[in-house]
């Protein structure tokens, strides 16, 4: 598939498709909680992540797994301002994960140049005219309810038309409230109130999402889906989360092949090997008149 272009404020055109390293600072996030909550060994990480092939360090102080619950507005503030101050500082193109304005736009004065919105503006009435003020990259997910009852929500007919319907909804929205279309990034969302197969047609689809016009950021990382493909065979347990990595690489190149602008992962090392080998296929066949 031809790689679309688009221009981005703040953000670098890697002529590829670009990988979103993941920093979690909370407790509880379902793979990693707790193995960054100190901002010091954060930003190390973080630093890490960039030395091995990340693009961006998206940086969240909130779980959004399932069932998680939120917490107050200056505990957020306290994980995430001191990892995207020393992260900006070292050069590192920072990304902060969140559903609240207040923290999208302190985020930003500390250095971040990309607000990652979960709920994609529906969370917080303030975050459109937030993001519209800063005139930073906003990733708009797909996103029908708080964790807490995700997993109630996953009712579709046709789950790709709907879930593209709804982004497109929330589109318009936050262009109504002043976002710039050019500052935004669509997601589809998987995981969040998606049943397994669910993931799997939405990843099977993405060119679905040529209509809306707009680059295509895809998280498949260590996701449920890939738990349960590759659960034991004996006991049909899934595969724990942390040894889901060779299969996040593999969906995520499928994903770049399918057009993908970034992914977005916790391992990032095999997934930036991994897009650049994409990329130089695709530049071959094009040279070639091969398509894609």
């Amino acid at each position: 598939m031809e790689m679309p272009l688009y221009e981005l404020p703040e953000v670098p055109d890697w002529g590829r498709c670009a990988v979103m390293g993941i920093l979690n600072v909370t407790p509880d996030s379902f793979s990693d909680g707790g193995r960054w909550l100190d901002p010091g060994r954060a930003v190390e990480h973080g630093l890490e992540l960039a030395a091995r092939g990340a693009d961006m360090v998206d940086v969240g102080g909130e779980s959004t797994r399932p069932g998680a619950r939120r917490i107050p507005l200056e505990e957020e503030l306290d994980r995430v301002l001191p990892v995207v101050r020393g992260l900006a500082r070292q050069g590192v193109l920072v990304s902060v994960d969140t559903m609240r304005a207040r923290v999208a736009e302190a985020a930003v004065d500390a250095g971040a140049r990309i607000v990652n919105d979960v709920s994609g503006g529906l969370a917080d009435e303030a975050m459109a005219k937030a993001v519209a003020r800063t005139g930073v990259p906003f990733v708009l997910m797909h996103w029908r309810g708080q964790s807490r009852r995700m997993d109630e929500l996953a009712d579709y007919g046709d789950v790709v038309a709907e879930v593209v319907a709804e982004v497109h909804r929330q589109l318009d929205a936050v262009v109504a409230a002043g976002v710039d279309p050019r500052q935004i990034v669509v997601d589809p969302g998987l995981g969040f109130a998606k049943g397994r197969r669910d993931d799997w047609t939405l990843l099977a689809a993405l060119d679905a999402w040529a209509v809306l016009g707009r680059p295509l950021l895809v998280g498949p990382s260590r996701k449920r889906f890939l738990g349960e493909l590759l659960a034991d065979p004996a006991t049909g347990v899934p595969r724990p989360a942390r040894e889901r990595d060779a299969a996040t690489a593999a969906t995520a190149v499928l994903a770049a092949a399918q057009g993908a602008w970034a992914v977005r992962v916790h391992e990032v090392a095999a997934v930036a090997d991994a897009v650049r080998v994409e990329a130089a296929l695709r530049a071959r066949r094009a040279d070639r008149g091969t398509p894609p």
